[in-house]
């Protein structure tokens, strides 16, 4: 394995390179971390698609909980599991027609996927 996927490193400024980061980093860790608080889950807006919704998801709970700044101080990463975001979450966001974001940066940035293919993605061996 490349440096890339050392625990602690920066995130690359390749989106791809991240993303393949975030898929290696779950598979191992066997968990999911997103941005939580008492109203619900963390969304933006999608830069590549109008009028649809991205939920960002981080492959370590760092890399969630350095996002809670500013006006997403109300948040506090939160786990899911590998297999309940495979089951109930990446289907649910599918047919609401919603995006994943994964491990994106400070400035909200990264890969935009269809919660299908990264299924397929976090299934495949």
């Amino acid at each position: 394995m490349n440096d890339t996927t050392t625990n602690d490193a920066p995130f690359s400024d390749d989106d791809q390179e991240n993303h393949q980061r975030f898929l290696a980093e779950v598979k191992q860790s066997g968990l999911v971390w997103g941005l939580a608080n008492e109203d619900g889950w963390a969304v933006c807006p999608s830069i590549e698609y109008e009028e649809t919704d991205v939920f960002p998801f981080w492959s370590q709970e760092h890399y969630a909980q350095a996002l809670c700044v500013e006006e997403w101080s109300v948040y506090q990463a939160k786990s899911i599991s590998v297999e309940d975001f495979l089951i109930e979450w990446l289907p649910g966001m599918h047919e609401d027609d919603a995006l994943v974001g994964t491990n994106w940066d400070a400035e909200l940035s990264g890969m935009e996927v269809e919660p299908a293919d990264l299924a397929k993605s976090l299934s495949d061996e």
